[in-house]
């Protein structure tokens, strides 16, 4: 049956140990653990690293281990959301050896799944991306194949700051693109982390991706959007999206929950669903962010057995 965790990219000042003990209080099965490179964030929601895999030696895997054992938590997969596919070749290059080592760091861990970004030239169009994304992604999509892991890529645009314009810097944002890269890197371990929420704002409907590519949904975000209607009216779908939409906690915006798990049941899924918290009304302190958790967990476990 469906996992319910939560991504621990909102507790950057707690310690892997720390996060595993909140997710056991709480109830739930698992966690998606942050693995970015240890450095200052650029972003929000960047830069957490709740395992560093530079120090990931046989202890520290033996730690983790018990780690969960102790809990009865399981690691959802490991994440990590850069761009591969940046402008600044030096970026890019950082970070697709990272992304490397992260696939043999989850493979010593044996946890079967790495989340994380396509990655985009935000400059440039989907097709003049295209042969790049082909040439980078495909060695990295063999190696994953080599050692039997999953990746799954999210389908958030990444397009939501001025330095972001006007493309984005995460490709992978609509059906007609998942085909054309499926098709184009046919291995059955290149999936999608799938969170309905991006496809709200986008103005698609959020449930017929579940139908169509249920068996290439490696893994699940639970993040709710509110539409502002009245803000839209305003500044029009051309305008920064965050001037008309607003990421909430699950029941809190546009997304039919119900419908949501009752279509991904239909479709077979039994993997993980992890609660992705970026609802600024919870961020004013670590214990609103742990309550944010909290409220979660007892919302959508209404709708898993």
């Amino acid at each position: 049956m469906i996992q319910l965790g939560f991504a621990s990219a909102i507790l950057p000042d707690l310690s892997l140990e720390e996060v595993f003990t909140l997710a056991s209080s709480i109830g739930y099965d698992c966690v998606e653990v942050m693995c970015w490179p240890v450095s200052k964030a650029e972003r929000r929601y960047a830069g957490v690293t709740h395992i560093d895999i530079n120090q990931l030696d046989n202890s520290r895997i033996s730690e983790i281990h018990a780690l969960v054992d102790r809990t009865g938590v399981a690691i959802s997969g490991l994440g990590y959301y850069p761009n591969c596919l940046s402008p600044n070749l030096e970026e890019a290059e950082r970070c697709v050896a990272h992304l490397h080592d992260l696939l043999d760091a989850a493979a010593a861990l044996s946890v079967g799944k790495v989340n994380t970004f396509i990655g985009r030239d935000y400059t440039r169009s989907v097709d003049d991306n295209w042969p790049r994304l082909v040439a980078t992604w495909t060695p990295l999509v063999e190696h994953a194949d080599r050692l039997g892991l999953q990746i799954g890529i999210e389908n958030c645009p990444m397009l939501f700051s001025s330095d972001e314009w006007p493309g984005g810097k995460n490709i992978a944002t609509s059906p007609a693109i998942w085909r054309r890269l499926f098709q184009d890197i046919p291995s059955p371990n290149l999936g999608l982390n799938y969170d309905p929420s991006h496809m709200v704002w986008q103005q698609m409907d959020y449930l017929q991706p579940i139908r169509d590519f249920s068996n290439r949904i490696f893994h699940a975000h639970a993040k709710d959007v509110r539409l502002d209607r009245h803000k839209l009216n305003e500044v029009g779908i051309l305008a920064h999206p965050l001037e008309y939409h607003t990421p909430k906690l699950p029941g809190l915006g546009e997304v039919s929950w119900g419908k949501f798990f009752s279509t991904l049941l239909d479709s077979g899924y039994n993997g993980p669903v992890c609660v992705e918290v970026e609802d600024r009304a919870y961020e004013g302190s670590l214990e609103s962010r742990k309550d944010s958790l909290r409220q979660s967990y007892r919302y959508l476990k209404n709708f898993i057995p």
